[in-house]
């Protein structure tokens, strides 16, 4: 029986996560949950789950035991002596002291969340690298195209990689080429493939998730950003492609559908039935694949050209992002403008030095701050 803490419980991947543990009851329980409201869904998850000890921003629920509330939080759910796993679902970077607390304590990560890495892949490196091993049975990724390149990968020596090639589904703004200043939120919204949050969901449709992915490719998989692409892959059935020194490709394909590579990382290295989307190549339709054409998609262009120069610049770009897409959400910024948002907060905070995680929360909170400030609040998330 593998005991699992699920950090962001109540989101999209939590919800999801959840749903595989309850599937195989005689592999998984749940040691931990925590949320950022202490909303009706995350009540009736602390119900289903009694033996879990629970944390969240709101505060204890007045109906939780006290001995079930972990006042100290993410961390502490994080390395409670009773998990194995730590389900890390949150949004942000607020869950990266706590990644880097597990994997000090010896557990394993099943990351689901982009900014951890984004912000703080140099500290979580380090981390890795101190325990030695494989490094990716202990940092296991969720995202579906991470979870697909690792697949690919098992069995493979590493210099045989040539290079990884991640899909996208290219957003709902894929076949429109102008008039992005007039799109609404609800158009941006409208993703033809997933269904996210809100912030991902946006980030989907500007292609900055891409180029997040591409950053953590870079701290999973140890390799450089010139052997890092992304193609268009409109259908989403291909989840990426490992492509080897001899020319050969592999790739990992599958319906959409986030419980497979959520339970691939809580299982692996075995494969057992999953409550996910079955259907056979017959049913997939045509699948294509598109270049990225250059100025198609400024955002993505703007923060692989950031993460390649490096140093502090993973913290500015997660942080005036967040402050951009709230903005837009809120009807006070263009679509288009998230791109300069994100380049302008660069060209102002960027430098060449890697921050402690005290510098990344410091320099987080100073261009979220000053960003929102300018914005005259509306970028707050």
């Amino acid at each position: 029986m593998t005991r699992v803490a699920v950090l962001g419980s109540t989101g999209s991947i939590g919800r999801q996560a959840l749903e595989v543990i309850a599937a195989h009851p005689e592999r998984f329980s749940v040691s931990g949950l925590a949320a950022g409201h202490g909303s009706d869904t995350f009540r009736a998850q602390l119900a289903a789950w009694p033996a879990a000890r629970a944390w969240s921003a709101d505060g204890r629920p007045p109906d939780l035991e006290p001995q079930r509330w972990a006042a100290g939080g993410l961390e502490e759910l994080a390395t409670d002596p009773e998990v194995e796993i730590v389900v890390v679902a949150t949004t942000g970077m607020t869950a990266l002291p706590a990644v880097l607390a597990a994997l000090r304590a010896g557990r394993r990560v099943a990351l689901a969340n982009k900014e951890t890495l984004v912000t703080g892949g140099h500290l979580v490196s380090a981390e890795l690298d101190r325990l030695g091993g494989d490094p990716l049975e202990i940092l296991r990724p969720v995202d579906s195209e991470h979870s697909a390149i690792w697949q690919c990968l098992v069995g493979e020596p590493r210099d045989s990689v040539a290079r990884l090639v991640l899909t996208a589904s290219g957003g709902p703004f894929r076949d429109r080429a102008d008039g992005l200043d007039r799109v609404t939120p609800a158009e941006a919204l409208a993703h033809p493939t997933w269904r996210m949050g809100p912030k991902i969901t946006i980030d989907s449709a500007s292609l900055v998730n891409k180029a997040f992915e591409v950053i953590e490719a870079r701290w999973l998989y140890r390799l450089p950003y010139s052997r890092i692409d992304a193609v268009l892959h409109p259908q989403s059935v291909v989840h990426s492609l490992v492509e080897f020194s001899d020319g050969s490709y592999k790739a990992q394909l599958g319906l959409p559908d986030m419980r497979l590579p959520i339970q691939y990382a809580l299982t692996h290295p075995r494969r057992v039935p999953a409550p996910a989307q079955h259907a056979g190549p017959q049913e997939w339709g045509a699948l294509t694949f598109a270049e990225l054409e250059k100025g198609r998609y400024p955002a993505y262009e703007v923060v692989r050209a950031a993460a390649a120069a490096g140093g502090n610049r993973g913290t500015i770009l997660n942080a005036a992002d967040e402050v951009a897409v709230a903005a837009f959400l809120a009807g006070s910024l263009p679509f288009p403008r998230i791109a300069a948002t994100i380049s302008d907060a660069v060209e102002r905070w960027g430098s060449e030095t890697e921050p402690d995680l005290a510098g990344i929360v410091s320099l987080d909170a100073e261009v979220r701050g000053a960003l929102t400030a300018e914005r005259g609040g509306d970028g707050e998330t």
